[in-house]
């Protein structure tokens, strides 16, 4: 079992910056992939990023390329998401997500991750 929690949510203007954070706690392994998905009300739940902890491999969504940041330290089983250039279209919930590394293709894929945090709110306002 693992269990993941998110932390550094919050409110900020157009055009600001927020760090997003993610504890792994359980049987975690280096081979693994972690990420970050979210969701805007009324929208499904979309890819943002992810980090492989073995090869620090990252990949990032289109829309967010650029601004934001994945990194991940395996020491403290933990994944970081650094936004910058915020827009108020990425106002939405922040999930972690945890799942076995399988095929590039699965990565932006919601059922690649076997675990899942609660989430964590980002508001971006005008």
């Amino acid at each position: 079992q693992v269990q993941l929690l998110e932390s550094g949510g919050g409110t900020v203007e157009t055009g600001g910056s927020l760090r997003l954070s993610c504890a792994a706690s359980g049987d975690t392994f280096s081979t693994y992939i972690m990420g970050w998905f979210r969701q805007a009300p009324g929208k499904e739940r979309e890819f943002v990023a992810a980090v492989r902890w073995r090869g620090g491999h990252t990949w990032h969504a289109d829309s967010v390329k650029g601004r934001f940041t994945i990194s991940g330290e395996r020491t403290k089983n933990s994944v970081y998401l650094q936004m910058t250039g915020l827009k108020t279209e990425d106002t939405a919930v922040y999930y972690c997500a945890y799942g076995p590394y399988a095929i590039v293709s699965s990565i932006p894929q919601q059922f690649a991750y076997k675990y899942w945090g609660q989430g964590t709110q980002v508001t971006i306002s005008s």
